[in-house]
């Protein structure tokens, strides 16, 4: 069976070809239609590929090195794409789902421009399905299959790490479509107001998703790993970072391009910059240069592909970028101090803040080459990034009402005073009853600040509460997504500076207080699982009226010979209590088990405000009622 897949990847390959030359030579229909084949070849295929993984076929070479026949149903469908070539064909996949998609959905009224569009597409796809098929195979098959597989990464064999993937390159490759619109707008030389609303909707459609997909290998770090934090630096965790940076930027300038005809070039050039730092990403995890959890860490050679096909495709687009530039500029006219002015500061902040962490990210393998070892952790990021991104978000809630063309100055005292006031209330209480220093009573007062400018901006463009329900869904969105992002650095900033750490050594029947809580060890016990046994602890945490029950994990895999840490997480909605088992150690003949028990005051904010700026992302798609005025 997996032969047939394999011939389908193939003809899915050549199908790819003909979309490319079929799209560049402005036949739409044709296009449109190839588009389509291919997507459906690809995903029979791939669920070729899944079934493989279901019936546990360790014929099949890549299942035997990923799977298991005790492993859960759902993590032999995830195993699919916990692989390095498992994930390049889910990666093909979504290539042809964004064309047939692009296919079926475009009405541009510019046959020749969408026929381009797919074209170009089918071109990005042709180059990752043969290096799909030359250099990252899943269909090879064993002449001696193995009775029993090697089992998948038990890191990886988690809900959140199964859903990550698939969110995330709805996102990487949502941007290969994005490049798409913008190398066949440069080529027909028409980067208008039309091309900017179609590339708008593209770039949220990949926006939202590497939004999600971001929170969810940051949530999967925060409780499987065992170490407390959400949010390392870590060089994967950068790489996808990156990409969101950039598509972020592009989103505000493409606003521009759509209401004012202005920041052309600027729109075309971070469209092609999303992609170029999602192929970036794509090969610092398949590399095998960097370390991570998160890395496939293959072979350098099959590296060193990906990094052939950025410098094409990325020298290709930069290349017609530079000569169709200069026709590019013109637009309506505005002064330095409005919100075109605001918008292209705005973008200069997020441009300056990638390069921070491209920087941070790159520096140790290039004092590697150089002979030094050196790492970069989140102290560079704390003095750079971060103070950056302070920057932009100080003035977002100002800027975002100021006009078109030329802003209105007369009431800047009053945003100044209000933000200062909002700092000024926090620094009170940090050297209150909060016990914070300056730094997290300015981060406080930050979120607080985006969250009561969204709501004032809201409310600035409705003015009554009947006007509400009728504001367009991109007015709601944008408001939703600023006020997630206030929501998120609440979050962020009171787990950072109030989290509180402790090592606790407990004998069953013994009780510790940590953090206000009561924490009793009631017993430990060895359980077993379909594909790992562990030593499991039950704790009883108490507090006031409130009790919890925790139950972490030590576990092993025997097929992995693999460790893991499941934690405990008692969530209040806002906080958490977080423990984690250590090892235990016999002395005087009595048992201890140690235990990191950690209290994480506002952690859940940080998911609940990412969760806010997906909705606001989704609700950008609904379409604005006709009798709502003009956005302002």
């Amino acid at each position: 069976m997996i032969e047939l897949g394999h011939f389908l990847a193939f003809l899915a390959m050549t199908v790819s070809g003909g979309l490319a030359y079929a799209g560049l030579r402005g036949q739409r229909a044709m296009a449109g239609k190839l588009a389509i084949a291919g997507f459906v070849l690809m995903a029979i295929s791939f669920l070729i590929l899944i079934r493989s993984f279901l019936i546990s076929d360790f014929s099949v070479q890549l299942v035997a090195i990923n799977s298991h026949t005790e492993k859960p149903l759902i993590y032999k469908f995830a195993g699919t794409w916990g692989n390095h070539e498992g994930s390049m064909a889910l990666w093909c996949l979504v290539m042809f789902g964004f064309a047939a998609a692009g296919a079926w959905i475009m009405r541009t009224g510019r046959d020749v421009f969408e026929a381009r569009t797919l074209g170009l597409q089918g071109l990005l796809t042709l180059g990752a399905m043969a290096y799909l098929l030359f250099a990252s195979s899943p269909y090879i098959r064993l002449d001696n299959p193995p009775l029993q597989g090697s089992d998948l990464n038990p890191l990886l064999q988690d809900p959140a790490l199964a859903a990550h993937p698939p969110m995330l390159y709805l996102g990487y490759v949502g941007y290969s479509f994005v490049f798409a619109l913008a190398a066949a707008g440069l080529m027909e030389g028409r980067i208008d107001r039309q091309w900017a609303k179609t590339a708008r909707l593209w770039a949220m459609a990949a926006f939202v998703p590497l939004t999600a997909g971001i929170a969810l290998g940051s949530y999967w770090a925060y409780y499987e790993l065992g170490w407390g934090g959400w949010w390392f630096w870590d060089p994967v965790e950068n790489a996808s970072l990156m990409p969101w940076l950039v598509g972020a930027a592009f989103l505000h300038s493409v606003v521009v391009t759509e209401k004012r005809d202005s920041f052309r070039a600027w729109t075309v050039l971070l469209a092609v910059m999303a992609f170029c730092f999602s192929i970036l990403g794509a090969f610092l995890v398949r590399s095998g240069l960097l370390t991570s959890v998160h890395a496939f860490a293959v072979d350098p050679e099959r590296g060193t592909l990906l990094l052939i096909g950025l410098l094409a495709y990325g020298g290709f687009a930069l290349t017609l970028f530079a000569i169709r530039a200069p026709s590019l500029k013109g637009g309506a006219e505005h002064m330095l101090i409005s919100r075109e002015g605001a918008l292209m500061g705005n973008n200069l902040v997020f441009a300056v803040a990638t390069l921070t962490v491209l920087l941070g990210t790159m520096f140790p393998l290039i004092a590697e080459a150089a002979g030094e070892v050196m790492s970069v952790g989140e102290p560079y990021f704390n003095l750079t990034f971060t103070p950056i991104m302070a920057l932009a978000l100080i003035t977002l809630p100002v800027v975002q009402a100021w006009a078109w063309g030329k802003a209105d100055l007369r009431n800047l005292w009053k945003w100044a005073a209000a933000f200062i006031g909002i700092v000024a209330v926090f620094w009170l209480i940090g050297v209150g009853p909060l016990e914070i220093s300056l730094l997290a009573g300015f981060g406080f007062g930050l979120g607080v600040w985006l969250i009561g400018g969204a709501a004032w901006e809201i409310w600035r463009r409705a003015k009554t509460l009947q006007r509400l329900p009728k504001l367009p869904g991109r007015v709601w969105g944008m408001t939703l997504t600023h006020a997630g992002l206030g929501v998120f650095i609440l979050g962020a900033v009171g787990e950072t500076s109030l989290r509180q750490h402790q090592t606790l050594a407990l004998e069953e029947g013994q009780s510790l207080r940590m953090a206000g809580w009561t924490i009793t060890l009631d017993d430990v016990q060895a359980v077993e699982g379909p594909n790992w046994y562990a030593d499991r602890a039950f704790l009883t945490a108490t507090r006031g009226g409130t009790t919890a029950s925790l139950s972490p994990e030590k576990r092993i895999y025997p097929a992995a010979r693999m460790p893991t840490t499941e934690t405990a997480i008692y969530s209040s909605g806002l906080s958490d209590l977080y423990v984690a088992l250590g090892e235990s150690r016999r002395a005087d003949g009595v048992t201890r088990w140690t235990f990191e028990v950690f209290k994480k005051p506002l952690v859940d904010l940080i998911y609940w405000g990412v969760i806010l700026m997906s909705i606001g992302g989704l609700l950008c798609f609904m379409p604005g009622r006709k009798s709502a005025k003009r956005e302002t």
